[in-house]
């Protein structure tokens, strides 16, 4: 019981702590793990150096030794072996030695002060390709169809090398079902022919390592054929014996050979007889000899049989197979364990071989018997049980399973660690998942004790258990088909005795990547282009990319491939375009692909061979071999022929037959010289014709046939022509053709005529009576006969006029369009002619009315055939008509009936002429209209129908009012004013009413009544305009406003604003300072006047300006000052310069004013500088007009003059001032001397700087 009690524990701790097998951070304590190491039969290159691995991981980080060939391996002492730094790799540097003296069994030992590591015994051994012994090798003489072994024997290397059979040119040996080659290499023969003799078999060992090959001396088969050879039954080569044995260890791979010699060659086939062979890991190979089972397992032992036979018998093997087991583990290495102080824990070493291993223990690689007693740990066979771990007890474990046929070593440490517990998945991390997938989201953790974990989403208002939730023992969050919703931020906390963590992390769900409109299956002509589309959806947040495959390869880097967005279009298809496409469409978490197939189709290769045979005389066999069908399917073939004999460079379509069929069965005429040719067509299109087959030529014959499309006509009334379809060149079928032409009377007994005609289709027989029935035959005939008997055709000769006219004629009036017109048969024999039909010419005499006119118009209707009747439409009503009918054939015409007449009866009258509205009253208004001018009958008088009709266009109630005939006018009282009437006016005969004419007229305005529907029109000025205002009860729809100056003349128009179905509007284009004449206007129909509003004056009050006089700117103002005074300095030195020169006879008047627009001058001349006339370089003028335009006056020009207060200034010829300056002009001194002068006064400037501002 107590022994239960603890299995049961040992169990809980086992599950509680299988996900203890965490990764160890590197900054924390840790015993040494080997993180790689060498294979443990580890070949090497004897050409290079050898490197023997150990990598080991720690904290602190280990240290590492070696033993060689189980003795420790001091490295020091060793000048060819170094230990690269912080690693326990050893490189031996073989330049100085030779390879074989390292090859040993080592073993690496990685420590530190947890622990101590071991690695696998590495068995190191160098690859050897041994050359092969030289021998002589006598010649192998056998007789025919005995069996035969070639040995190999390759020389043993290691590892095996890979044998093969080839000749003196380097290529391989066939190999059949009668000739191969055995795993040993050896070269087996059922049985040998005579060409199996030859001088170079030759067997090849190929070592992989070195990538050398060996060659086998050649051997030499002779094949003698001195007496057929015997068949017999089969026998196995190898294995020998009825049964045999093999064993094979689990997982590798089992091959089994049965080689059998026999004639005729055997065939090989195997069974298990303990079973079923496994099908998916089963090949046969070697034409069927080899059997090869792949990851072999413990099911595949027992026994196999394979059987040779022939058809003289059958031979049988049975292989006997045992499955041995070197040792494998069954639940994985013992993982390492991760404890706190005082947890309990579980190490285990479950392993199976066959046969079963033994499982010893060693700590820090020392026997655990021989290891320090620990009362925390017991070991009970292949499992070690720690309880109440204490600090200090950290340690490696080594557990060795081995049996006859290998071993397994692995560590696992105890480390015993108290630590709090940290997440080690990365933080903020967003995990992108695609919609419906499963989403995984790692909380990877550590810690000691073990830490729990628990998830939240966004607020963290419940942990995340159960649906649609997994949380793995690992930490990792799972949501088995992901949703929109489940996107957020999710939040892992890992929590153990010492601390708490969290983490925090995102997960965003994608919408799936789908093609929506795939690439469809393409069949194209050679030459054209073609389009594959690849629509396709995907997340906006995913970058896509596009990528194009051609039969699971990439495409062809071709310029006539060109990639879209979403399509594929390959231009100037070729043949080699043909295969599959397919369209990938990628994103970083998803992709979906379609594909479609592209068939390049061309119009077929022409036929060829074309072969003739079953000759005869009318017939022959054509034969041909089909070209190329581009992936078009023969739908048939067209063969056609050329009569090089009639019709030379002239093809002809003769047949066709279904694209099956390369075979065609030829009638053919005499009297031909054929050559014949095949097309073959498909989808696309024919092909080009085949090359022309050889001349077929026939023997000559009497015609087959007559000529065809016989017939007799007259040209003339008194002649007979004869006409036929002559004879083609190969309907002759012999030479001399020509025609025996034969006619008579018919029906009169009298015989034949008989002419020949010769190279034509026609004979004219003359001085014939009119119009006579005939027979008539043409036969074909040529210099090797007549042809058949002619069939009889008929004719008739020549025509005449018709000699008589249809009598008894008559007219029945059906109505007052139509008349029916009767006339009896003209006898055939005054028809002289085929009738054609008759003629009826009519015309309308006059109209009955006594105010029409007289007509005389004829119309001509033609009954075709042989009539008695006929129906004249179209006839004007109350008319006299007058007729006549003939009759007619071939010819023409015949004479006419005599004339007769009949009358229409009335019909309804055409329109009114017209129709006036004429004064317009309050009530009243007055029509006035002209009749007919189509009246069809008596006018009995006139229909008037009104109505009203308002602002809408809707139409009131109709009124209606007879007239008499003889009035042309009416007037309407009691209407409505100021009321638009609709009008209809139509004539009426006995017949009844004809279509109307319609008008319109409006009652004028009752003035007595208030003609405004405006009332309190207002009006208000504001900033944004002036706004109007109005009273309105009226039906007019169209209202707008209208607004002129108060002060514009009287024909000025008014300008308008419309108004959208309110009673009020801002007016926004008036302005200031003006009055304006406003008033508001409703607009009815066209006939009608506009409605008015009283009128109201809208004063708008001007606005002040609000742009900046730049007068009155202070800068502007400092920047003139500056100006005028430097002017005025400039002009001072000029006029000083000018008074030494005696140019100025008034000079100190001049000084006295300056104009201030002057520009600056040049010192020299004193003319203008910058702005002087490029034309007129004179000094200074009476006026200038400014270019900057900085002082002007009106339209008229600025003169000096114009700065004075009232005294006249005037120039002399050279530009001298004339005159006294008054006003502000004050005269000052000037001081004359040759080389100074004085400067202007302060005052003097003033005044000019005023006068100028």
């Amino acid at each position: 019981m107590e022994r239960r009690r603890m299995d049961a524990a040992l169990l809980v701790l086992f599950l509680g702590h299988l996900a203890a097998a965490l990764e160890v951070p590197l900054d924390l304590p840790q015993p040494p793990t080997i993180t790689h190491q060498s294979p443990k039969d580890y070949i090497i290159d004897p050409r290079e150096n050898i490197i023997i691995h150990c990598e080991a991981k720690g904290k602190p980080h280990p240290s590492f030794s070696w033993t060689r060939n189980g003795t420790h391996f001091d490295i020091d002492e060793d000048p060819n072996v170094t230990m690269r730094p912080h690693s326990g790799t050893l490189v031996v540097d073989i330049s100085r030695a030779k390879a074989e003296q390292y090859e040993c069994v080592y073993q690496c030992t990685a420590r530190n002060k947890h622990g101590t590591a071991v690695s696998n015994n590495i068995v190191v051994k160098q690859s050897r390709s041994p050359l092969w012994s030289k021998e002589k090798i006598k010649p192998i003489v056998v007789q025919e169809g005995v069996s035969l072994v070639l040995p190999c024997r390759p020389p043993a290397g290691l590892p095996p090398p890979i044998i093969f059979w080839m000749d003196n040119n380097f290529q391989r040996l066939p190999q059949s079902s009668r000739v191969a080659q055995s795993l040993n290499g050896d070269l087996y023969f059922s049985n040998v022919l005579r060409d199996d003799s030859r001088n170079d078999y030759i067997c090849y060992a190929r070592f992989p390592y070195t990538q050398t090959i060996q060659q086998k001396q050649p051997i030499t088969v002779k094949v003698l054929n001195k007496e057929p050879a015997d068949e017999r039954k089969p026998s196995f080569l190898i294995p020998s014996g009825p049964s045999s044995s093999k064993t094979v260890l689990r997982g590798q791979v089992l091959e089994m050979e049965c080689i059998a010699e026999g004639l005729p060659t055997p065939e090989v086939s195997w069974t298990k007889v303990s079973g079923d062979l496994p099908a998916k890991r089963t090949s046969f190979l070697h034409y069927q000899r080899t059997l090869r089972i792949v990851n072999v397992s413990e099911s595949d032992a027992g026994d196999y049989r394979c059987t040779a036979r022939n058809q003289l018998g059958s031979v049988h093997h049975t292989i006997h197979v045992m499955v041995k087991a070197a040792p494998y583990w069954i639940s994985g290495a013992p993982r390492n364990l991760v404890l706190a102080p005082g947890e309990s824990g579980v190490l285990t070493c479950r392993a199976s071989g066959t046969p079963k291993p033994s499982i010893t223990w060693a700590m820090n690689g020392i026997p655990i018997e021989n290891s320090p007693k620990d009362l925390s740990r017991k070991v009970e066979d292949d499992t070690i049980i720690f309880t109440d771990v204490q600090p200090g007890s950290s340690a490696v474990y080594q557990c060795n399973v081995s049996n006859d046929f290998g071993y397994l070593l692995s560590n696992a440490f105890v480390n015993v660690l108290s630590e709090p517990p940290r997440v080690l998945t990365q933080a903020n991390k967003v995990y992108q998942v695609i919609k419906n997938h499963r989403a995984l989201i790692d909380c990877a953790s550590f810690g000691s004790p073990i830490p729990k974990i628990t998830w939240f989403k966004d607020s963290r208002s419940s942990t995340l258990d159960g649906d649609p939730y997994i949380l793995h023992d690992n930490g990792t969050l799972e949501i088995h088909i992901a949703q929109a919703h489940n996107s957020g931020r999710y939040t892992c906390v890992a929590r153990n005795s010492i601390g708490i963590y969290e983490n925090h992390v995102s997960l965003e769900v994608k919408e799936p990547t789908r093609i929506l409109k795939q690439p469809e299956y393409k069949v194209v002509q050679r030459g054209k282009s073609v389009v594959f589309e690849c629509k396709v959806k995907h997340d906006p947040s995913l970058i896509p990319t596009m990528t194009w495959l051609k039969d699971d390869g990439e495409l062809p880097d071709d310029e006539r491939l060109i990639v879209d967005s979403d399509s594929l279009t390959i231009t100037d298809v070729t043949e080699s375009d043909a295969g599959m496409y397919t369209c990938i469409m990628n994103t970083t978490l998803d992709h979906d692909s379609a594909s479609a197939e592209l068939t390049v189709v061309e119009r077929p290769d022409p036929p060829t061979d074309l072969e003739l045979t079953d000759q005869k005389k009318r017939s022959v066999q054509l034969t041909w071999t089909p070209g190329d069908e581009h992936n078009s399917p023969i739908q048939k073939f067209l063969i056609q022929y050329e009569d090089l004999l009639h019709h030379r460079g002239h093809w002809h379509n003769l047949t066709e037959v279904p694209g099956t069929k390369t075979t065609a069965h030829l009638k053919l005429s005499p009297y031909a010289h054929y050559t014949f040719r095949v097309l073959a067509l498909n989808a696309v299109d024919f092909s080009r014709p085949s090359l022309s087959s050889r001349v077929y030529k026939t023997e000559p014959a009497a015609p087959d046939e007559n000529p065809t499309g016989v017939q007799g006509f007259g040209t003339e009334h008194d002649n007979l022509v004869i006409s036929w379809k002559p004879l083609s060149g190969l309907q002759s079928n012999g030479p001399g053709l020509h025609y025996k032409v034969m006619w008579r009377q018919k029906a009169v007994d009298s015989d034949w005529t008989t002419v020949t005609v010769a190279n034509n289709s026609k004979f004219v027989v003359s001085g014939v009576p009119t119009f006579v029935p005939y027979e008539l035959k043409v036969q074909a005939v040529n210099d090797y006969g007549a042809g058949p008997e002619p069939a009889i055709a008929h004719g008739y000769s020549g025509e005449d006029l018709p000699v008589a006219a249809p009598e008894n004629v008559q007219a029945i009036v059906v109505n007052s369009a139509l008349a029916e017109v009767h006339w009896d048969p003209v006898p055939f024999k005054l028809i002289r002619g085929h009738l054609k039909g008759f003629k009826v010419y009519y015309w309308r005499e006059r109209s009955l009315h006594k105010h029409n006119p007289h007509h005389v118009e004829k119309q001509i209707l033609t009954f075709s055939g042989n009539h008695t009747r006929g129906m004249l439409p179209g006839l004007h009503p109350f008319s006299l008509y007058s007729f006549n009918v003939r009759v007619y054939n071939g010819k023409g015409e015949g004479p006419p009936s005599p004339t007769q007449q009949f009358e229409t009866p009335e019909g309804v009258p055409g329109t009114p002429t017209s129709l006036i509205v004429t004064n317009p009253n309050l009530d009243s208004l007055t029509l006035e209209w002209s009749p007919p001018h189509v009246r069809n009958g008596r006018i009995t008088g006139y229909t008037l129908k009104y109505q009203q009709v308002n602002n809408s266009n809707e139409l009131g109630p109709m009124e209606e009012l007879a007239l008499p005939a003889n009035e042309t006018s009416v007037t309407l009282p009691n209407l409505k004013y100021s009321t638009r009437y609709k009008f209809y006016l139509n004539a009426k005969t006995v017949r009844g009413a004809g279509p109307a004419i319609s008008g319109e007229g409006v009652t004028i305005m009752d003035e007595a009544l208030p003609v405004s529907p405006f009332g309190n029109v207002s009006s208000s000025v504001g900033e944004d305009g002036a706004l109007i205002s109005w009273e309105y009860w009226g039906p007019e729809k169209n209202v707008y406003v209208e607004y002129k100056n108060k002060n514009s003349e009287a024909e000025e128009e008014w300008q308008k604003e419309l108004v959208n179905g309110s009673q009020n509007i801002v007016l926004k284009g008036l302005k200031g300072g003006l009055s304006y004449r406003v008033r508001v206007v409703a607009k009815g129909h066209h006939d009608q006047p506009p409605l008015l509003s009283d009128e109201v004056l809208v004063t708008v009050p001007a606005v002040a300006s609000r742009q900046v006089d730049i007068a009155t700117q202070g800068w502007f103002i400092g920047l003139m000052c500056a100006i005028a005074l430097l002017i005025l300095i400039l002009l001072i030195i000029c006029f000083i310069q000018r008074n030494k020169g005696g140019k100025y006879p008034v000079k100190e008047k001049e000084d006295a004013h300056t104009d201030p627009e002057f520009q600056p001058m040049k010192e020299d001349d004193c003319t203008f500088g910058e702005y002087s006339d490029n034309e007129d370089h004179k000094p200074l003028k009476g006026s200038r007009t400014p270019s900057n335009g900085t002082v002007k006056r009106d339209d008229s020009d600025d003169s000096l003059v114009d700065y004075g207060e009232g005294g006249d200034g005037q120039f002399n010829e050279d530009g001298s001032f004339i005159g006294q300056y008054s006003g502000k002009s004050a005269s000052r001194d000037t001081a004359e001397g040759h080389e100074s002068s004085e400067a202007p006064s302060p005052i003097n400037a003033m005044n000019s700087l005023n006068s100028f501002v």
